[in-house]
């Protein structure tokens, strides 16, 4: 048999190896507490679950759903004046996404042609990457630096590379690195792309998991944005509707266009009672927007307080459901140090070099469990011993 070239470019990924020796240790019954996968084990509030239940449980929402449902794209538009500011036409410059990640996968088939230049950030959430990859682009990494907060720094980018990207990537509140991005970035951001004509694709998961009172912002707010971009945003986190998969694509009419056009042609469009739960999570009680941000933040006090008590030196997330952080110096590779936690304290995190090459050196943790899993997850490190004796970069 022979398989697409495209795909010689992909191997198995490290999700999948630690996959399968998670699934080995649980098999000899072994404890592994995962903090790899940014899965929410917060599940949707109340009237959002029956607003499902209630859709679910009629049969005409059975059929396919085609396309949005003006009550769905008006729901949107709603949210994001009423959260953002931001006013937009619910009929052109909003569309639905199975997730966002899988917007974010398929919508470089819309924009790019065969050798067209993306700009990525490094280190990047990997459908970053993948989805321009896929569709046969070439990348060029844009630095997320720890001296530089990790925020690309647009000034970086040589002249000639500005000059031949078709559109480039960004996200804050990042993932991994957990970083926000002052104002002044976003004002730069769009002169930039307007004076070397690059389409922004701005991914805003985590805008609503900002701690320490911050306020997370949309792209979309600051002026110049709708003329040369779009914003992926999602209802996983935030409303704990990460396996009904909702997210969207909000902004320019012609790249929402677009990529209407496309997924006509690659699927029927979202489950109708899961656009009925959609409306309700976002037009609803938002109390339990407030009640994750708190559950995250809690549990980020509780990570980064409990491992630096045993010597690894953390830093408090300012933003997103992850944690950022160097892994000690006398490992050279991050993977290696995955699996000797997992092997020896039976708790499961992922390796930075996942994340593109500045990744390499550091890990994320998920803030995936409860406080009192997480503790037992800390213990469980300490007890080992991994962290004896050593220092960490």
């Amino acid at each position: 048999m022979e398989f697409a070239k495209r795909m010689n470019q992909f191997s198995e990924n490290i999700f999948s190896k630690l996959l399968e020796s998670k699934r080995n240790k649980l098999e000899k019954g072994e404890m592994v507490i995962d903090l790899s996968v940014g899965t929410p084990n917060i599940p949707p509030a109340t009237h959002i679950r029956e607003a499902l239940c209630m859709a679910a449980a009629e049969g005409e929402n059975y059929i396919y759903a085609i396309n949005d449902q003006s009550a769905l794209l008006e729901a949107v538009s709603y949210w994001y004046e009423k959260r953002y500011g931001v006013v937009l036409n619910s009929q052109t410059e909003i569309c639905s996404l199975l997730g966002s990640q899988e917007g974010l996968a398929h919508i470089s088939l819309s924009i790019i042609n065969e050798g067209d230049l993306v700009l990525v950030p490094d280190p990047f959430y990997p459908a970053f990457a993948n989805g321009p990859l896929l569709a046969g682009a070439k990348l060029y990494y844009m630095p997320q630096k720890k001296e530089n907060g990790y925020v690309i720094c647009l000034e970086d980018i040589p002249e000639y590379v500005a000059r031949k990207a078709k559109f480039m990537l960004v996200s804050y509140p990042n993932n991994p690195t957990t970083a926000i991005a002052p104002n002044c970035f976003y004002y730069d951001l769009i002169a930039f792309a307007k004076k070397y004509d690059i389409i922004v694709l701005h991914d805003n998961a985590y805008s609503d998991l900002v701690y320490e009172g911050g306020e997370g912002k949309s792209f979309l707010s600051f002026p110049g944005a709708l003329d040369v971009g779009v914003e992926f945003n999602s209802l996983s986190k935030t409303y704990g509707l990460a396996g009904a998969r909702v997210g969207f694509c909000i902004g320019n009419e012609a790249i929402v266009s677009s990529l209407k056009t496309l997924k006509s042609n690659m699927d029927y469009g979202m489950f109708l009672p899961i656009q009925k739960a959609a409306i309700a999570a976002i037009t609803g009680n938002q109390d339990c927007v407030e009640d994750a941000r708190k559950a995250y933040e809690q549990r980020a006090n509780v990570l980064c307080k409990g491992f630096n008590a045993i010597g690894w030196n953390i830093e408090k997330p300012k933003a997103t459901m992850f944690v950022w952080t160097s892994i000690p110096s006398h490992y050279k590779k991050s993977e290696d140090f995955v699996i000797d936690m997992l092997e020896k304290a039976g708790v499961l995190v992922t390796p930075g070099s996942a994340f593109g090459p500045l990744g390499e050196g550091y890990v994320r943790i998920a803030l995936v469990q409860d406080e009192e899993v997480i503790k037992k997850a800390i213990q469980a490190v300490h007890e080992c011993g991994i962290l004896k004796g050593l220092t960490f970069s």
